[in-house]
């Protein structure tokens, strides 16, 4: 990118053609005539490449002026460079490992492998963000700490699958231990999106207990119960028939859940299938947008002193042709 800082200055450019309508006119008026009686040895001479080189000075002079206009119109480079200041968000996704996940209520796969591949796709399309992982049955612990590198919590997200711990579903252990995640962060916003298809029956903390935990450390928890109405297929291994499905009534705690996301100013949102699952996670990454502010500005560099730099030297060629080739004898 090229500017001129004092575009002014190229109005005097203007004087060049002036310059050189005058030059042409003094020439013609300058002319002298002699009379020969014959014009036949004249006629024979060459002309010498002097004379056809003999408005060089003149052009050099235009030229010279010409670049010092434009340097003093200060010509400059500029380059663009931006400034970009990000507040990330903090966020822990809790994710139930319990063994009511494998029910296939949620086609092609189950609760848990829609689950991770939705929770995947969101991990994916998040920049600037700090995201770690909890997982909880009976008990809950961290399956990935905070971090920026998405790679490796896709990698430790992967090794996700029921019967990690003992069965059961502690909601309220894995809020305190999103909890104990989040509270030395010092993001502007720090999120829990819990998912779960059960109530809460194992563990010594209560879920109201442990949000009204994470409303003091300024903790937002946005809930999500996952399962269709009514009934879903579990698999179960029989001993003797191998592998087959019983049907189970889905139990959701819905009333806790949506207590727990309003005590944290959150938000409670329920999953019947993959689709619908997949909706809920697009609607909280539109809720939680990172802000970024982009300042973008020019820097630029003086280019002047290389234009009259070349000025100079055709002045120097002028003034040094013009007293040597080009000397004019009186």
């Amino acid at each position: 990118m090229t500017r001129f800082a004092n575009p002014e200055f190229l109005l005097l450019l203007l004087i060049i053609p002036v310059l050189v309508y005058w030059y042409l006119r003094r020439r013609v008026h300058s002319e002298g005539a002699l009379r020969y009686s014959s014009l036949s040895i004249i006629k024979g001479i060459k002309k010498p490449r002097s004379q056809a080189l003999r408005h060089s000075l003149f052009v050099l002079r235009l030229l010279a002026l010409a670049l010092v206009i434009i340097g003093l119109a200060r010509p400059q480079s500029g380059q663009k460079e931006e400034e970009i200041t990000t507040e990330g968000i903090d966020i822990v996704i809790a994710l139930d490992i319990s063994s009511s996940m494998l029910a296939e209520d949620f086609r092609p796969k189950n609760r848990i492998q829609a689950a991770k591949a939705v929770a995947a796709d969101f991990i994916r399309g998040r920049k600037n963000d700090r995201i770690g992982m909890v997982v909880f049955a009976a008990k809950s612990f961290t399956q990935c700490p905070l971090t920026l590198d998405y790679g490796i919590l896709l990698s430790f997200m992967d090794d996700i699958d029921v019967g990690l711990v003992d069965d059961g579903t502690a909601i309220g252990l894995a809020i305190a231990n999103s909890v104990n995640r989040l509270r030395n962060s010092e993001a502007k916003s720090k999120v829990v999106i819990l998912l779960t298809d059960g109530v809460n029956n194992r563990g010594e903390v209560d879920p109201v207990t442990a949000a009204k935990v994470a409303a003091t450390y300024g903790i937002k928890i946005y809930t999500i119960g996952v399962g269709t109405q009514g009934e879903a297929l579990y698999p179960v291994d029989d001993p003797f028939f191998g592998k087959r499905y019983v049907r189970m009534p889905v139990e959701i705690d819905e009333k806790v859940l949506q207590q727990v996301a309003a005590i944290t100013d959150g938000r409670y949102f329920r999953a019947t299938n993959k689709k619908s699952l997949e909706e809920v996670f697009r609607e909280i990454d539109q809720l939680e947008k990172t802000k970024i502010e982009v300042k973008e500005y020019t820097r630029y560099a003086e280019l002047f002193p290389g234009w009259l730099q070349w000025a100079m030297l055709l002045l120097v060629l002028e003034i040094v042709l013009a007293n040597t080739r080009f000397r004019k004898i009186p």
